[in-house]
């Protein structure tokens, strides 16, 4: 070392530094000092390897060497006492240009376990016991020209949909590799295989929020291009309105309307104006408008209290440009009634189904032939007779009786869904089998039973390209189930731990998608619908 430059950096010490600094520096510089002028020494042939001019052959080798001898250019390694290739192995030889295993046992093989060999042309893994390979194992290998991974066990699950995707783009030469399992793709060549044979995408529901109140109702709403969420809450008696927090990511609340015993709290946008039902046990019925100036909800009208005495349901509905709202009423002596919007405020247009004690209302459209237009209809829930169909008679604007669902009494509840065109309902019961039947042109016709004891809810709802039915019971866990379009029917698909849950509904906000799921005995409870990639 240039004496002049010791000099400079002795001198540049100061002369309080600790011994203990002072004895590094010493120790560095002697390093420097015994260093200087000398060549780095050739890596040698690894132990338990085989060496010639530019080949080493590892047999047993216990571990994979950092560093092979500068003129080898193929590795090879047979029955290694390794199970692991981990990520940057080889990363000391970027010279190779052929590596083969043969005859090992691997556990395990990272992602990136080849990275930075940019002249590997072969790459051998035949024979080595392997179900897998990850996903990412010939990233950055852009000279490879031929891969071997036959003898291996493949399993053909979603793990390995990437290697089918790879295997159609590649210009590396590969042999001819089989499937082992499943068993149904057994002795199946990998290469025939496409992305549509893999069904890696799953979902669920995943706890997000728990809302500190029991609930009947939940509905959502658009208003002023923004999402809301309206709760029904029986024991304070309010209306709770609930906006999506963007920075939070939670929901929180927005206002509330206060009344007593509230069972639905019904929203309605008509042009621009937003408007709530609010059906009450106690204190009748009323609908609230919403005040954009003075940014509160205003009463604007009451509901008859003649006809609507212990309301249990509502439903919404526009019909040749006219908004409807009816009640399903649940007494005695109250009847169901059509209300029809007529410019400043809704009034009594029919009624129907008298003295039923009808529980639950719903408004579909359906078609008597797949060449006639879907007309609107009504299906009254009753707790006296079984589900009636009502039709919409586009001459004198009412609803007429039609038919009735057979062999389906104490039915609680009617929801409607579709499925390529084709019109479903599911009916709930709180004892018997609730049940999915299919429109069939004249009738509803059976298609599935799902065992239920003290169900409420029955809700049918699609997310995304995503049909789900959920079935509530107050005595055992709730059942979600999933449309199988291949069956045309339901299938089991999770379960969830609600205490009494009376609705089930769907939130779509900014791309998320949420499940509201009201307890009458507990808290409320929000779920996320959760989309996994198997195959990532």
């Amino acid at each position: 070392m240039d004496p002049e430059k010791i000099k400079r950096m002795e001198s540049a010490s100061n002369a309080s530094i600790p011994l203990k600094r002072i004895a590094y520096f010493l120790c560095f510089l002697s390093v420097l000092l015994l260093t200087e002028g000398k060549k780095p020494t050739k890596p040698k042939c690894p132990a338990l390897c085989t060496c010639s001019k530019d080949n080493a052959l590892c047999e047993n080798a216990r571990s994979i060497p950092r560093s092979v001898p500068p003129d080898v250019i193929s590795l090879s390694f047979v029955r290694s006492g390794f199970t692991e290739i981990l990520e940057g192995s080889f990363i000391l030889t970027p010279s190779l240009q052929l590596l083969l295993f043969t005859s090992n046992s691997f556990d395990v093989i990272s992602d990136d376990a080849f990275i930075g060999l940019p002249h590997l042309e072969y790459l051998s893994l035949a024979n080595n016991n392997l179900q897998t390979l990850p996903k990412d194992i010939f990233k950055g290998l852009d000279s490879l020209t031929n891969v071997d991974l036959r003898g291996n066990s493949f399993n053909c699950d979603c793990k390995l949909k990437w290697l089918v995707e790879w295997l159609d783009t590649t210009n590396a030469t590969v042999e001819e590799i089989y499937c082992e399992n499943p068993p149904e793709y057994k002795k199946r060549k990998i290469r025939s295989l496409s992305s549509k044979d893999f069904d890696c995408i799953i979902t669920e529901f995943a706890a997000s929020q728990l809302l500190p109140y029991q609930s009947l109702s939940i509905d959502t709403f658009t208003y002023m291009n923004d999402e809301y969420v309206v709760i029904a809450q029986p024991f304070t008696g309010k209306c709770i309105f609930l906006e999506w927090d963007h920075v939070e990511k939670t929901f929180r609340n927005y206002d509330n309307i206060t009344g007593t015993s509230t069972v639905v709290c019904k929203p309605i946008v008509i042009e621009t104006q937003l408007y709530v039902i609010v059906a009450q046990l106690f204190g009748g019925s009323h609908i609230y408008k919403r005040d954009s100036f003075a940014n509160k909800f205003i009463k604007i009208q009451d509901i008859e209290i003649l006809k609507i005495r212990k309301p249990n349901d509502i439903e919404t509905f526009k019909i040749e440009n006219n908004w409807y709202f009816v009640v399903a009423d649940s007494s005695k002596a109250g009847f169901t009634t059509v209300y029809k919007w007529n410019g400043n405020g809704f009034y009594s247009h029919q009624s129907l189904h008298q003295w039923y004690r009808d529980t639950d209302v719903e408004y579909l459209e359906i078609a008597r032939t797949p060449q006639t237009v879907r007309t609107p209809h009504l299906i009254l829930s009753s707790s006296s007779q079984r589900p009636v169909i009502y039709q919409w008679n586009k001459s004198t604007k009412l609803f007429a009786n039609q038919t009735d669902i057979p062999n389906m009494e104490d039915v609680y509840a009617v929801k409607h869904f579709t499925v390529k065109g084709d019109v479903y309902i599911c009916l709930t019961r709180f004892i018997g089998d609730s049940k999915v039947m299919k429109w069939g042109g004249s009738s509803f016709v059976d298609v599935q039973r799902m065992p239920s004891r003290g169900s409420m809810v029955f809700q049918p709802l699609q997310i995304n390209n995503y049909q789900y039915a959920i079935l509530g019971s107050d005595y055992s866990f709730t059942q979600v189930y999933n449309w199988d379009a291949e069956k045309a029917k339901f299938v089991k698909f999770q379960e969830l731990n609600i205490q009494a849950p009376r609705s089930f509904t769907h939130v779509s906000i900014n791309k998320h998608n949420f499940l509201f799921a009201s307890s009458f005995k507990g808290r409320t409870q929000i779920y996320t619908h959760v989309i996994v990639d198997l195959s990532a």
